[in-house]
Parts: structure tokens; C-alpha cells; sequence
């Protein structure tokens, strides 16, 4: 389809050696665990000053596939000070995080009671500026947002019913865009019709991003934990699609683009019996566009070196990173 005159096909993964730019660094462990996920954050943590944000998805009530809350409790008690708290903002559809009494009713459910937990649209909004955008020029976002001086994107990546993945991008692009203007910025073409505006779905949800990663600058960085993924987003909590893709491990970078890419390649390099609904659920969404469209915003590069810290940093290949996951559930 075009946009703005411009053909896009975000149905296409696109080979390695057709992608262009500096190679990032992509920090990876097997360790699905507490210490794996303290090992992620040290890789990349250094860049986190002053009062920090992570922002987490935590939830629908007793949605069976987030991050564990043990792990982040832990992460909170040894690496992070107490003037940190995780961000979330309420949702644009009604349920049970759509106002603020609601979600904090949900946020208890789920056992995020160890640490502040922030909704940064509870009290206003905010404008923040898109450079170079194609649909916006600002964002709304929660004012609370700019109360914090770091960004810790700690991302249960997964598949998502619209996004095709969810991972860094859609975190902060849906996730921190306040539930009634932001939100409905970015979904507006898609209340209208959504068989024709997947790919500017994708640009709107990564301009977004853009608009608060471009506020953070270099004290930003990603997480995405490769675990129980559902081609369902954890939004539809118990009434997601059952996890048939294989577990992973945990992946750190200072660029998001090089993290969700490396993400989805490492889905690619599956068996195919192992990838096959996941891989359905992104190209079936044109999810690839998240991808390049952050590349062509200057978010990132989609070159990455994966680097390997369970055998001292050695550069490996997704095919490598994957060659030993079992099936789910054996």
C-alpha cells in the first residue's frame, strides 16, 4: 500500500544484508531468571541518572504472562534507589485500567505493591514535540512523565493483536501516551477502518516513541524479556491466545530499534513449527513497518551485533542465540 506517496510492506521481514547503518550493540542471556535480568540491567543500566521511570507493562487482573514480579522486585531492592517507581497510564478502552480507581484496584490484584507505582496521566496530560514525524508534530503523554530524568524500558515481549509485537516500541509508544488524548491520537484511523492503515497504525504508534525517547535522550535504556509468548498482548490477560512459542531469554541495548529487531529475528530463526504463530500474528499485522520505520526516523539502527554474555561476549547469530529452546512446555 502507499502512504504519503510512500510504498511501505511492513508484511516483509528484511534480510540482514539488506539493512544499512552502524551496527549496534544487543546484549543477550538464556538466564530467564532474577540474576538474568540483573545481568541485562548492568549491561546497560549506567545510562540511568536521577530519578528513574521503568516502564512496565503490568497488567490486566491476573493476566497469566507478565514479567514475574519476584524479578522486578528484586531489580528494585539491589539496583534501583527509592526515588524510582514504575510508570503506566491508563487505556483507551474500558476495563479494568481505564480510570484510575479501576487500575489501582488492578495494580494491587497483580502484586505491584513493593514499589511506587506512578500513573503518569492520573492528574493531566502533557505535549511533547515529534521531530520529524509524519503524522504528528506532538504527542500527548501523562504529565507526570517529565517529573523523572531517566527512562528503564523493561518490556514483556510478545505478540499483540494490532502492533503484530509488542515490544520496547509499543511499551512506550502506547504505554506512555495518556488514555484519552494520546491514545486516541494514535488509534484514530483505526476506529475508522483497520484493514487499510496497518502500516500508519505502525508509524503513528513509533512517532509516539519517537516523542519520549527524543525527551529522555541518552539516559534511555531497553529490556525485553523473550518469555511465555503469547501472540496476545498481556493487555488481554486471561483471555490471551495460549503460549505455543518457545522461551528465550532476556535481551539489553541503548538502541531500540537494534533490541525489538533483534527480538523478531530471533523469532525468524525458530524451527518453523516453533515460529509459525508468532511469526503469522507480526506479518498478518505489517509489523515489520515498527521496525523500519524506526530506522527511518533515526531511532536506531536494525544492525546489531548480539552479544552473547553467558559465553563471555562472544558475537553470535540469532540462529545461534536459538538453536537450543525447547518447546513450550517440555
Amino acid at each position: 500500500m502507499r502512504i504519503n506517496n510512500r510504498r511501505i510492506d511492513g508484511t516483509k521481514h528484511v534480510p540482514y544484508s539488506e539493512r544499512t547503518g552502524e551496527e549496534s550493540v544487543v546484549y543477550f542471556t538464556r538466564d530467564l531468571s532474577e540474576e538474568g535480568l540483573l545481568k541485562m540491567f548492568d549491561a546497560v543500566g549506567g545510562c540511568l541518572k536521577g530519578k528513574v521511570a521503568v516502564k512496565l507493562h503490568t497488567g490486566e487482573k491476573n493476566g497469566p504472562n507478565i514479567i514475574p514480579r519476584p524479578w522486578v522486585k528484586n531489580l528494585f531492592e539491589k539496583r534501583l534507589d527509592e526515588n524510582a517507581a514504575i510508570i503506566e497510564t491508563n487505556t483507551f478502552y474500558k476495563g479494568d485500567r481505564y480510570t484510575t480507581e479501576q487500575h489501582r484496584e488492578t495494580i494491587a490484584v497483580n502484586g505491584w505493591t513493593f514499589c511506587p507505582v506512578d500513573i503518569i496521566d492520573e492528574e493531566g496530560t502533557k505535549m511533547l514535540p515529534v521531530s520529524g514525524g509524519t503524522w504528528f508534530r506532538e504527542m500527548s503523554v501523562g504529565n507526570h512523565l517529565t517529573n523523572y530524568d531517566s527512562l528503564l524500558v523493561l518490556t514483556h515481549f510478545k505478540g499483540h493483536a494490532m502492533g503484530g509485537f509488542g515490544g520496547s516500541n509499543k511499551n512506550i509508544g502506547i504505554g506512555c501516551a495518556d488514555g484519552r488524548v494520546g491514545k486516541k491520537m494514535i488509534h484514530a484511523s483505526f476506529l475508522n477502518d483497520w484493514a487499510v492503515v496497518r502500516e500508519e497504525l505502525m508509524e503513528k504508534m513509533t512517532e509516539s516513541t519517537k516523542a519520549t525517547i527524543d525527551y529522555f535522550g541518552d539516559k534511555v535504556c531497553y529490556i525485553n524479556v523473550m518469555r511465555n509468548m503469547s501472540v496476545s498482548c498481556d493487555c488481554e490477560g486471561c483471555a490471551a491466545k495460549p503460549v505455543v512459542t518457545p522461551d528465550v531469554g532476556i535481551l539489553a541495548s541503548l538502541d531500540i530499534a537494534a533490541i525489538d529487531t533483534a527480538c523478531v529475528d530471533l523469532i525468524y530463526a525458530m524451527k518453523p513449527e516453533d515460529r509459525k504463530a508468532l511469526r503469522e500474528r507480526i506479518e498478518s499485522r505489517h509489523g515489520h513497518r515498527q521496525l523500519t520505520y524506526m530506522a527511518e526516523l533515526g531511532m536506531g539502527s536494525m544492525r546489531y551485533r548480539l552479544t552473547d554474555l553467558d559465553n563471555g561476549g562472544k558475537v553470535i547469530t540469532p540462529e545461534e542465540a536459538v538453536a537450543d529452546v525447547k518447546p513450550f512446555g517440555t
